[in-house]
Formats: C-alpha cells, structure tokens, sequence
C-alpha cells in the first residue's frame, strides 16, 4: 500500500513541478517523497523508477502524437538511426527514471540509522 502511494506522489508531483521548474526537480521531488515516506532502499528505488518511467514516457509518446510523429521520427533518426519515435519515449523515460531512482535510492540511505558497535574490539589491548 505504502509503494503504491509513494508511486502514485512522486508521479503526480513530477508531472505538476515539471510544468514549472526544470526536468530536474523530478529528482527532488523524488528525493523529498522517499525521504518523507520511509521505505526500503530498493523498494525506494523502483517505486520512483517505474512512476517516472511511466509518466516520462507516456508524455513523451502523446505530445509525439500531437504532431503525428514527426519529430520523434526526425530525433530517432538522428540518434538511433531508425525511425522508431516509441523506442526514443522508451529511452526518455529510461533517463528520467534513473535520475528518480536514485534521487529515491539516495533519500532511502540517508534515512538508514547505522548500527555503532558499542563493544571494544577483541584481540590486542
């Protein structure tokens, strides 16, 4: 439940500061929900994959539909040497998530507590 909730926060806060602020205030708003909700680190980290990775590129896909693909076609042209404007939104969103899972990753170490061994170490006194 609680991964479900981190999914749905970090993807509709990514959308919304994204429309404001640079592509990189989705690694913040990462960065604030993981450290908000604990989680496990690497539960931490592909709950913000998978949400940024759904959101970038299912955007990257509708706004590439709203100009029949003519763009996508051109970029992927370009960089991949194939015309394949879904292979470029699955890359995208490959990008963004990397930078939210580990924006997520970095949050959940922070919040870990370290265990201090209290006891001195046996051997040479």
């Amino acid at each position: 439940m609680r991964s479900i909730l981190v999914f749905l926060l970090i993807g509709i806060l990514s959308y919304i500061t994204g429309l404001y602020y640079p592509w990189w205030s989705l690694a913040v708003v990462a960065f604030v929900v993981s450290l908000i909700i604990r989680q496990k680190p690497v539960a931490s980290f592909f709950t913000a994959f998978i949400s940024l990775f759904v959101l970038w590129s299912s955007l990257a896909l509708f706004r590439d539909m709203a100009n029949d693909h003519i763009l996508g076609n051109r970029m992927s042209e370009l960089f991949l040497q194939v015309k394949s404007p879904v292979l470029l939104a699955i890359i995208t969103g490959f990008i963004g998530a990397i930078v939210a899972g580990f924006a997520a990753l970095s949050a959940s170490f922070l919040r870990t507590k370290k265990r201090v061994n209290t006891q001195a170490p046996s051997g040479d006194v």
